[in-house]
This record gives C-alpha cells, sequence and structure tokens, in this order.
C-alpha cells in the first residue's frame, strides 16, 4: 500500500481555490457597495430636484394668482365672496 501522506501537490490548487472565490466575493461586494452608493446619490438629487420643482411650481401658481387677483381688482371686477 502506498500513501503519500504529505503529497504538496494539492496545496497550490487549495490555496488558489480559496484566494479566487474571497477575491471574487469581495470584489462583487466592493462593486454593489459603489454601486449603491451612487444609486442613493442619485435617488437623493432627483428628490432635492423634484422637490425644488414642487415649490417653484408653487410659488408660480401662488405669484399667477395674486397677479390675477390684483390685475381684477384694478379693473373693477366684483372679487367679494357670496
Amino acid at each position: 500500500m502506498h500513501m503519500r501522506v504529505l503529497d504538496m501537490d494539492w496545496v497550490p490548487v487549495v490555496f488558489v481555490t480559496f484566494k479566487l472565490i474571497a477575491f471574487g466575493t469581495a470584489m462583487f461586494f466592493a462593486i454593489k457597495w459603489h454601486y449603491d452608493r451612487a444609486e442613493i446619490a442619485e435617488r437623493r438629487a432627483v428628490l432635492r430636484t423634484g422637490g425644488t420643482m414642487a415649490a417653484v411650481f408653487a410659488l408660480a401658481l401662488l405669484g399667477v394668482g395674486l397677479v390675477a387677483f390684483v390685475l381684477s381688482s384694478k379693473l373693477g371686477l366684483d372679487l367679494s365672496l357670496p
């Protein structure tokens, strides 16, 4: 019976396989983390822009309503509530 207990041929295979799996997993999570951060930053930018546009729209609507009210008053239209 010939048994080589200290056969070192398998060590590089196991270590290289482990190294590839470890680096592959680390690279996957690093890329995912950066992608998620960019997505969160993009979502924040979209929400900020949407809020700004809503505020601008509300102010423009208020301004148009005020101008219409003042112009209607100057032209003598009856603006009293019933």
